[in-house]
């Protein structure tokens, strides 16, 4: 089993930076490929990044160059940097996990979810 904490959501505006984490508990955190969703009001849960066990990343291309996904699994937690935020941006973002060292890009992949954070960008 596997929990997971997002922090770092709040109010910034068009054109800031804010960092996302996401803390997991489990001592498997390293084989588990993790990932960054969102969901805005009133849309489908929305693929925003993934990384692998190995580092490996890859984006939507609404975010490609303005966000990065990291991990350090010392830690046991994933970041989502995200800069040059914009109104559309506005979601709850959402941390998960995959029982898999593969990365995946649909949310019927992932198995563990966090109760996501708020990130809310103003013009």
């Amino acid at each position: 089993q596997v929990q997971l904490v997002e922090s770092g959501g709040g109010l910034v505006q068009a054109g800031g930076s804010l960092r996302l984490s996401c803390a997991a508990s489990g001592r498997t955190f390293s084989s588990y490929a993790m990932a960054w969703f969102r969901q805005a009001p009133g849309k489908e849960r929305e693929f925003v990044g993934v990384i692998g066990w190995s580092g490996d990343s890859s984006y939507v291309d609404s975010v490609k160059g303005r966000f990065t996904i990291s991990r350090d699994n010392a830690k046991n937690t994933v970041y989502l940097q995200m800069n040059r935020l914009k109104p559309e941006d506005t979601a709850v973002y959402y941390c998960a996990a995959r029982s898999s060292r593969e990365p995946a890009g649909s949310p019927y992949e992932y198995d563990y979810w966090g109760q996501g954070t708020q990130v809310t960008v103003s013009t």
